[in-house]
């Protein structure tokens, strides 16, 4: 995720708005429950946080489709991607690779003719040909295993936004061995964004309520 004028979160994961202070930390809200600011105003952003983001995703459908919306997301804001998930979704047949694989020149033209959808003509030929690829690797232990792969031993345990990276050298190694197997718009950055995402890293703030809660890494 990539931060915009607005409250998002950054593309280290549990990003502050601008105009907040760091030493803020978290924000406790009505419910007594801590959260990054990001997530602590809009109620969609709250949702997603306190019920999806940094949970295990060890599905290939499911991972394929955050492969996509990150890549999507890239130069944009999260909450303009997650606003329009539901289109996307009925847009790319629900991320089945085995459906957009298939798809061809008419449906490209369909896509960029979607305005519930990015019509970003690259990002959509690269979600194409992540369906294809994803579909080649069920040869060789498929999607979840290869993505998993990279977990790293430790996680990172921020206290601030400053402490939370950006990229690390096992989103390096995702996103070069993504490369290799016909992967586009799998960037360093990107792929460490749909590892926070998946429950790979833990990089909620350590005074957050959702730290150590994805039964992946423990709270400390």
């Amino acid at each position: 995720m990539s931060t915009d004028a607005s409250v998002e979160p950054g593309p280290g994961g549990d990003g502050m708005p601008p105009a907040a202070s760091a030493a803020a930390g978290v924000v406790v809200g009505e419910d007594g429950l801590a959260r990054p600011a990001w997530a602590s105003l809009d109620p969609m952003l709250r949702e997603y946080y306190d019920t999806e983001w940094g949970l295990p995703v060890r599905d290939e459908g499911g991972l394929y489709e955050r492969i996509s919306l990150e890549a999507f997301q890239a130069g944009l804001s999260w909450a303009t991607i997650l606003r329009k998930r539901p289109a996307f979704r009925a847009a790319f047949a629900s991320f089945d690779p085995d459906a957009v694989a298939r798809f061809d020149d008419d449906d490209v033209a369909r896509l960029l003719a979607d305005a519930g959808i990015v019509r970003n003509r690259a990002k959509i030929l690269a979600t194409i040909t992540n369906a294809r690829a994803t579909i080649a690797l069920r040869e060789d232990g498929g999607l979840v295993e290869l993505v998993w792969s990279y977990q790293p031993s430790v996680t990172p345990a921020p206290r601030s936004h400053e402490e939370i990276p950006t990229r690390s050298p096992e989103s390096l190694a995702l996103s070069k061995a993504l490369r290799v197997r016909g992967f586009a718009f799998v960037g360093p950055t990107t792929m460490h964004a749909l590892m926070e995402a998946v429950g790979i890293i833990d990089t909620h703030l350590v005074t957050s309520h959702r730290r150590g809660t994805s039964g992946v890494w423990p709270r400390a």
